[in-house]
């Protein structure tokens, strides 16, 4: 059975997996929660990938309002569960070394996102190129 505290991670890692769907933080959501569950294995990781794209696609296809609120509650139930599976199975070394790689999933997936803004207001384009001056601001949040 699972400490108070590595139940909190599975259903951090849940709700981090279902909030990142649909978001510029998913590809690094989605490649993480699949390494992990995968264990190192591929045929395990490609599995865990399907896995991710369904629950991203679940999510899409159930629009705004009461379903939208269910189908969410449900998939992160699901994850939280299937993250907690794999907390108990595990020796108590790589337990707590797997927690702390879901913990940085959760914080990587609540992070703002980088951004790159570029004006061209001023700039000439010419074919396939552009002159001309402007300015450009990069946000990186870390």
């Amino acid at each position: 059975m699972l400490v108070e505290g590595l139940i909190a991670v599975a259903a951090a890692g849940g709700g981090a997996i279902v909030q990142a769907a649909g978001t510029d933080a998913w590809a690094g959501i989605r490649s993480g929660v699949a390494r992990i569950l995968g264990r190192g294995e591929a045929g395990r990781e490609q599995a865990e990938l399907e896995r991710l794209d369904q629950t991203r696609a679940e999510l899409e296809s159930a629009g705004d309002g009461a379903e939208s609120e269910r189908v969410q509650t449900v998939l992160v139930t699901r994850w939280q569960t299937r993250l907690e599976m794999l907390l108990e199975q595990l020796p108590d070394e790589e337990r707590h070394q797997v927690a702390a790689e879901l913990q940085a999933l959760v914080q990587q997936a609540q992070a703002p996102v980088q951004g790159t803004h570029n004006d061209f207001s001023q700039a000439t384009f010419t074919d396939s190129q552009v002159l001309g001056s402007g300015t450009q601001n990069n946000t990186i949040n870390r």
